[in-house]
């Protein structure tokens, strides 16, 4: 198998290496937007305990809210991981 052929003939519903997915600016948004009418400290200090606890998820979206925070890089399936969280999290705090 060519490595080099496979990579010419990618469907076209499928990201080519180093391509963000579209959706990402979006998940990127929504997370600016959390954090501007949210306390971002109530936010860590929530992921940081269940982080402790072992929980998988909060580990996850801890880090990439660190790393968003310190203007490190963050790739698109981590900002997406944190958007449906963070709307999970929004969602069932109105239940």
């Amino acid at each position: 198998m060519n490595c080099d052929t496979d990579l010419n003939n990618i469907p076209s519903d499928t990201l080519k290496l180093g391509e963000v997915h579209p959706m990402a600016h979006e998940a990127l948004r929504l997370i600016d937007g959390y954090l501007l009418i949210h306390d971002v400290f109530i936010l860590k200090e929530a992921l940081s305990s269940c982080a402790l606890s072992g929980n998988r998820t909060a580990e996850i979206c801890l880090g990439t809210l660190n790393r968003l925070l310190n203007k490190e890089p963050v790739s698109d399936r981590y900002l997406m991981g944190l958007a449906i969280f963070l709307l999970d999290y929004e969602f069932k705090d109105n239940l």
